[in-house]
């Protein structure tokens, strides 16, 4: 699904990013990315995203080698990939219904299937009743509800989340990890980027440590490493 092998990114400065990185990351897996600030955790996910290249190796998502990828198939190839962020990135006069509509409309879904498609994922993320509402009448868990709506309304193959519960008190950031392991366990492939020591060390999950640009540590069910 996700496939790394020797990928190395280095930036003009000349600061390398990642370095001989490989990765491999099956079909309805849930993983964890964790490592400090600047250890190339976030040039890892605007590469799954093909907002950039890498200077040597391969990355293939989906089956598709990003290299043989044409920039006019970019689009289609991300509405295969649901992107959570920390800041939630809502449009603020829009309301719930049309933040997570937003996303069909750009790729042009018909407005009937919009109709029935948006109430099914409000309703998964326990916002049903709040459609008519804006996100400055939201608590930051429930703007990252419609966040993760928006990003599954297209039915991706799989979802990344960049600190998801980075904004989120300890409460709200269980119950969207708790809403993430539900997205898992229906198909999709969830890739998480985190700091949060104590979701990590209590999921359980496969966990990918990243240091300095490299992978120091690739555990089937492990947790949050502290020389990190």
């Amino acid at each position: 699904m996700l496939v790394l092998e020797n990928v190395t990114v280095t930036y003009p400065t000349g600061i390398t990013a990642l370095d001989d990185v490989s990765i491999n990351i099956e079909k309805g897996e849930f993983v964890f990315i964790v490592g400090s600030s600047g250890s190339g955790k976030t040039t890892l996910m605007k590469l799954l995203m093909k907002e950039l290249e890498p200077t040597s190796g391969k990355v293939t998502v989906c089956g598709r080698d990003y290299a043989k990828v044409k920039r006019r198939e970019i689009p289609k190839i991300r509405r295969k990939i649901g992107m959570v962020y920390q800041n939630f990135r809502l449009l603020k006069d829009r309301s719930v219904y049309e933040n997570v509509a937003f996303a069909q409309r750009v790729i042009e879904t018909p407005t009937r299937y919009i109709r029935r498609q948006v109430p099914s994922m409000l309703t998964l993320v326990g916002l049903a009743n709040k459609y008519k509402s804006y996100p400055k009448e939201l608590s930051g868990g429930e703007q990252q509800r419609v966040a993760l709506a928006r990003a599954l309304v297209n039915n991706p193959e799989i979802l990344l989340a960049d600190e998801p519960t980075g904004n989120l008190d300890p409460k709200n950031s269980m119950e969207i990890m708790n809403l993430l392991e539900d997205v898992n366990r229906r198909g999709t492939t969830v890739v998480v980027v985190t700091h949060n020591r104590d979701i990590v060390n209590m999921m359980q999950k496969r966990v990918i440590t990243v240091k300095h640009g490299k992978i120091t540590s690739d555990e089937k069910k492990g947790g949050y490493i502290d020389e990190v």
